[in-house]
């Protein structure tokens, strides 16, 4: 498909598009056989730029499996990369061949692969790029999730939490950035940066500083029992100003997941988080 093509069906599927205002935007959906319910909620940032979230929250039947596909991109330096991954990146992990034998290889061997299209199409999606943590849920009893940069997933199991995702930070991968040239910096007042530049060790995208940095993602299998409560899948605009489990023991009565999905937004917002904000609940009933 031609790069201009590409664009083209990005937009049709953009979260925001560039003429949208400011506004929060909130989904749910229901998978009735499994009681398992999803919402969403996204609002800009006070950041002076658009919108750089987006996200998949959605059920879809595939064969005889039933699968919740959920995801959470936050883009930077411009939304192009966020809004490819989120017209492509499940459809190249169900195309893999061994999805259904090897999830995990077949989920690596995606991440690899939609980042070399990105790589491949920079002169359309530009120099930016994006974080991404992805949520399969494989008939209601299987979830895998893997993860490139600091978007996070966690899970609550009798409102016990656990994290999922990896916070892929540069001082945590110091070594193996200067092991590939490239260095972080720690000027007083900023965060830790890749090359001065980028606050995360690996991402999609980011061609200039590709060298330097991974796109190999963190996969965990969890197995979804009947103490699971909820999932939640947001970026960082959450987790800046939430501990983990302040953010389960906050929605923990809430049981719409849109509500819960929304009130995790305005929270973080109350809390002054700056950045853009986007969030998915999974709830299990």
């Amino acid at each position: 498909m031609a790069g201009r093509e590409i664009l083209h069906k990005m937009k049709e599927k953009a979260c925001f598009s560039i003429a949208t205002p400011a506004s929060p935007d909130t989904g749910k959906g229901k998978h009735k056989s499994r009681h398992v319910t999803h919402g969403y909620h996204l609002v800009e940032g006070k950041s002076n730029h658009a919108m750089e979230d987006c996200l998949v929250s959605e059920m879809k039947q595939l064969d005889d499996n039933q699968l919740g596909l959920f995801a959470i991109y936050d883009g930077h330096m411009g939304h192009s990369v966020a809004h490819y991954l989120q017209s492509y990146l499940f459809n190249n992990i169900l195309r893999e061949h061994d999805f259904w034998i090897d999830p995990v290889s077949a989920i690596r061997r995606a991440y690899h692969t939609t980042d070399k299209d990105i790589l491949d199409q920079s002169k359309y999606l530009g120099k930016g790029g994006s974080t991404a943590v992805t949520a399969i849920l494989v008939n209601g009893e299987k979830l895998v999730v893997a993860n490139v940069g600091d978007s996070r997933a966690v899970i609550s199991k009798k409102g016990v939490v656990k994290q999922l995702s990896i916070d892929h930070e540069p001082n945590k991968e110091k070594k193996t950035i200067e092991r590939k040239g490239g260095f972080v910096s720690n000027l007083p007042g900023d965060v830790p940066r890749v090359d001065g530049q980028l606050a995360v060790a690996r991402a999609f995208g980011d061609k200039s500083l590709k060298r330097h940095l991974s796109s190999e993602p963190d996969i965990v299998v969890e197995m979804i029992d009947v103490d699971t409560d909820l999932i939640i899948l947001a970026s960082d605009g959450l987790w800046k100003v939430m501990s983990n489990q302040e953010a389960v023991d906050s929605i923990k009565s809430i049981r719409d997941p849109k509500a819960a999905a929304k009130h995790l937004a305005e929270e973080a917002r109350n809390r002054k988080s700056r950045d853009d904000i986007s969030c998915i609940v999974v709830r299990f009933q």
